[in-house]
């Protein structure tokens, strides 16, 4: 069985609590706990903050951050995508340029694309141990 989870939310720093918040409880809920839990949490927070940080400079009104999560037997995908303006160098940049390092160690994969908008999204995996009663 798979279960999945979607929301958007404004590209704002309240929106990194309430997604990260919101992504746990839907882990938690398809029977996922620790460590997967932790890492999952970390990262979420981690990828959201750099589209709240990052995508959306110079802009009026910050875009959207959307996150999809899908829980199956054997992993949990989370994806987080954003419209803004890509990956792009910011020799102004307010963080210390440790997010997609900290995202690649909680991860077991981190697949990084460009969105349709011409955004970014991170896709990644967490392989959950298959226990005795989860089986």
């Amino acid at each position: 069985m798979t279960a999945s989870f979607r929301r958007s939310l404004p590209a704002i720093p309240s929106s990194v609590t309430a997604l990260r918040h919101a992504v746990a409880d839907f882990v938690v809920e398809a029977g996922i706990g620790e460590p997967v839990l932790t890492g999952v949490k970390l990262a979420v927070s981690e990828a959201v903050t750099n589209a709240v940080v990052h995508a959306y400079v110079g802009v009026d009104q910050p875009g959207e951050v959307r996150v999809r999560a899908c829980v199956s037997e054997d992993e949990v995908v989370v994806v987080v995508a954003d419209d803004g303006c890509g990956m792009v160098p910011r020799l102004d940049s307010p963080g210390l340029g440790v997010g997609l390092p900290f995202i690649a160690h909680a991860t077991d994969t981190l697949d990084i694309d460009r969105t349709a908008g011409g955004g970014t999204k991170l896709r990644m995996t967490f392989r959950v141990a298959v226990s005795a009663d989860r089986a």
